[in-house]
């Protein structure tokens, strides 16, 4: 079951901040990233794809931290990589930001994250 405090931190934000291991400098770095929730899962989308740095730090150190508001979690993240997969959680992320937004701010849209909440 998920915390109660993250998953209504995260139905009440719009952006989360992701932390993640730079894999070069082994420093914790913090970007805002939208999301979807799905469930007792989240799901990322990288803005430049496999392209993104934050998707390559993931690659190589998988443990995340999310901050929504006050609440936070660490978790393994799992990228996924099959294409009709990655086409859903597009959909979901129109569905939640706009599909003119998400074309707008995601040029390469080819991969995406799962972060399991509970």
């Amino acid at each position: 079951m998920a915390n109660q405090e993250l998953i209504s931190a995260l139905d009440s934000n719009q952006e989360i901040q992701l932390v993640v291991t730079g894999r070069k400098s082994g420093q914790e770095i913090s970007r805002p990233v939208w999301f979807v929730r799905d469930g007792d899962r989240m799901d990322l989308v990288p803005v430049t794809g496999t392209d993104s740095n934050w998707y390559k730090n993931v690659l190589k150190e998988p443990a995340i931290r999310v901050v929504a508001g006050s609440a936070q979690l660490t978790a393994r993240a799992t990228p996924v990589t099959d294409p009709a997969r990655v086409g859903e959680i597009l959909d979901m992320f129109r569905a939640k930001y706009g599909a003119r937004d998400v074309a707008a701010y995601y040029p390469k849209p080819n991969v995406a994250v799962e972060v399991p909440l509970s």
